[in-house]
This record gives structure tokens, C-alpha cells and sequence, in this order.
């Protein structure tokens, strides 16, 4: 599967590394002068591809991406709606040129409506989806998680389903179409578990006071002795009562797990407890255990952790440590092709496999379209 990626940042790259990891063949579109240092091989989000130098604002650098796309299944862009049109690679276009191409269109809040030619941010897409309010202390502002959810977990992610969802219809239909993801729709997507629990009374709409949003003694992390945390997820009550017994906390000297006036004696009684050790004292204890309590690790060091280890979760590309490919599959695993490219590094060798001759290269370089 052939995947023209024109450059953008963040989502979109991460769907086509998403993309290339399961084995696509990915070639990124790169503005000829685009600057990259050294480490610009070390950029997880960019993996697993080749790039060619092609000026898209000269008219031999449109055509010779509609001549890319008569040979591509996906093109993936995230440029604000509308600038794809003016360069002269809009849908319309390309799928004049290939009738079964799929194009992938990421951008913060979709092709059409009030805010779609607005600029933003992950945390502005949560703001909009109701997926921002929820998160952070009842006597705070709202905190954004990283950018995790609206730029990767509801942009990207979203996208490479939805590019793998229209390939499957084209087998049917032998038609391609537009996969216009929208990481505000995507953000408000992943909120739907929320919309649930309110329907069943389960969720009350003030921050603060609900089970998974830290407030609940058992769902939240703890600090130990040594300023690093521990996780602790033991909703169920067997569960709960195997944390207690571990912690060294009798239940009948305990208000009841789940009666939120009690909470934050619940609280304070295992602070306590868990602040008499440092964290990886209590990661053993609680390491055979069925009690849902972890470590948190941070990024850089997860991949020491046994069962990460074990699994092979973080691997090393152009000795930078990076998460592996995933899902795992039983026949066809996925795989790192390559690491990410200095922009236009491979223009002539993509260029031809993709079906240009060396004299319409060469021509194209004179004019100015490729770097």
C-alpha cells in the first residue's frame, strides 16, 4: 500500500508512521529548504518513510504530486481547509487523476462549520469537544494532558482508522472518497464513556467527586518516601480489599469504599501508608498481586519495567528509544522500515520508484519544483 504523505505536524505524521509500522510504503511530501538537525533521524513521528523535496506552490511541484497520486492509495494532508485546493491538490483533483485514491484530510475542527478555518491547539479541540473540563482538582483550572488525546488519540489515530476503514470499502466499490477527521469530533469521541455514566446517574457534572477523575481514594495516585507516585486502580471490591490488606489497613477501621462523604478520609489513610515508602518498595509488594496498583514511570524509564521488557514495548531506531510498533500481529508482525528522513533525502530514488523518468526529474530540478 503506497501512502503519499504531503508534511505537516504531529497527527497526520503520526497516522502515516501508524500506517508505515503496519507496512505501508510511506512517502513524505517535504518543502525543498525545509531545515532538519541531526537528530531529525531520531523523531519518532516521522519513522518508516522516505522524503522528496517538491515546491507545491510551483506548477511543475502540483504536477508532479498528481503524478504521485496515480500511483498512491492514500494521500494523508493537514493543512487548514481549503489550502490543498489552492495549491492545485485538492480531492477533487486527485481523485479525477485516481478515481480509487483515499484522502486523508486531519484538521482541528473538520472541512466545514463555524470554527473549521480557525487556528488551534490540542487543548483548544478539547476545550470545544467537553473532553478538557473533566480533567484536573475540584479547587482548579482544568489540566491538559499533554497532547495526547485531541492531536494523537482522536487526530491521528482516528485518521488511520478511517483510511483503513475506506481501503476496505474500495474492495467493495472499487471507489475511493475523503477521510475528513477532525480532532474535535475525534476528542469528543473518545468523552463518550462520560455520556453514559451521567445518563445513569453515575457522573456528576462538577469536577471533582467522580471515579475516574482522581477523586475517588481508589482510582488516583499516591506519593511515596522517596516523591515518586504510585498508581492505584482497585475499583472492584476484591480488588480494594486486597490493596487495604497489603497497605496494612484493616476495612472495619475504614469508612465504605464506595460512599463519596468518606472519600477523603479514605484518602488521607492511604497517603499516609503509602507515604512510609519509596516506590519501588511498593511496586514489589504489590507486583504479584491481582490488585491494580502500579509504579508511574515516566516515559524514559518504562522500558526497564519487566513486563515492557518482556514484550518488547520500546525498541531503539538510530539509537534513540522509542515505542515499538503496535498492535501485534500473529502472522505479519509490523516493523520500523526505516528511520525518519532529512527532508528530500531520497527525492530522485522515490520519485523514480514512483514512476517519474530520470529527464522529467531533471527537468523538473532546472525548473525549480524539486529541490
Amino acid at each position: 500500500m503506497r501512502v503519499l504523505e504531503i508534511a505537516s505536524l504531529a497527527p497526520a505524521p503520526f497516522a502515516c508512521t501508524v500506517l508505515s509500522d503496519l507496512g505501508a510504503e510511506v512517502l513524505r511530501v517535504d518543502r525543498p529548504g525545509s531545515a532538519a538537525p541531526e537528530s531529525a533521524v531520531q523523531d519518532p513521528l516521522t519513522r518508516g518513510r522516505r522524503s522528496a523535496a517538491v515546491d507545491l506552490k510551483h506548477p511543475g511541484g502540483a504536477e508532479t504530486v498528481l503524478r504521485l497520486v496515480e500511483r498512491a492509495d492514500v494521500l494523508v494532508e493537514g493543512f487548514r481547509p481549503g489550502v490543498c485546493e489552492r495549491l492545485g491538490i485538492g480531492p477533487g483533483v486527485c481523485l479525477a487523476r485516481n478515481p480509487r485514491l483515499v484522502y486523508g484530510r486531519m484538521t482541528g475542527y473538520g472541512q466545514d462549520g463555524p470554527l473549521a478555518p480557525r487556528a488551534g491547539h490540542d487543548i483548544n479541540y478539547l476545550a470545544v469537544s467537553g473532553a478538557l473540563e473533566p480533567l484536573g482538582p475540584a479547587d482548579g483550572p482544568p489540566l491538559p494532558p499533554l497532547n495526547y488525546v485531541a492531536d494523537f488519540g482522536g487526530g491521528g489515530m482516528l485518521l488511520a482508522v478511517g483510511i483503513l476503514a475506506a481501503l476496505w470499502e474500495r474492495e467493495r466499490s472499487g471507489r475511493g472518497q475523503v477521510v475528513d477527521a477532525a480532532m474535535t469530533e475525534g476528542a469528543a469521541l473518545i468523552t463518550g464513556i462520560l455520556h453514559g455514566l451521567r445518563a445513569r446517574g453515575l457522573w456528576r457534572e462538577e469536577r471533582g467527586g467522580n471515579l475516574f477523575d482522581g477523586s475517588a481514594p481508589f482510582y488516583r495516585t499516591y506519593a511515596c518516601a522517596d516523591g515518586r507516585y504510585i498508581a492505584v486502580g482497585a475499583i472492584e471490591p476484591q480488588f480494594w480489599s486486597r490493596t487495604l490488606e497489603l497497605l496494612g489497613l484493616s476495612p472495619e477501621d475504614l469508612p465504605p469504599q464506595l460512599d463519596p462523604d468518606g472519600w477523603p478520609e479514605l484518602s488521607e489513610r492511604l497517603a499516609t501508608a503509602f507515604a512510609a515508602r519509596d516506590r519501588d518498595s511498593w511496586a514489589e509488594v504489590f507486583e504479584s498481586a491481582d490488585a491494580c496498583v502500579t509504579p508511574v514511570l515516566s516515559p524514559f524509564e518504562a522500558h526497564r519495567h519487566p513486563h515492557n521488557a518482556a514484550r518488547g514495548t520500546f525498541t531503539q531506531v538510530a539509537g534513540t528509544r522509542q515505542p515499538a510498533p503496535a498492535p501485534r500481529f500473529s502472522r505479519t508482525p509490523g516493523a520500523i522500515s526505516a528511520p525518519s528522513p532529512r527532508p528530500g533525502e531520497h527525492t530522485d530514488s522515490a520519485l523514480t520508484d514512483w514512476g517519474l523518468t530520470t529527464s522529467e526529474i531533471t527537468t523538473l530540478r532546472k525548473d525549480g519544483a524539486l529541490a
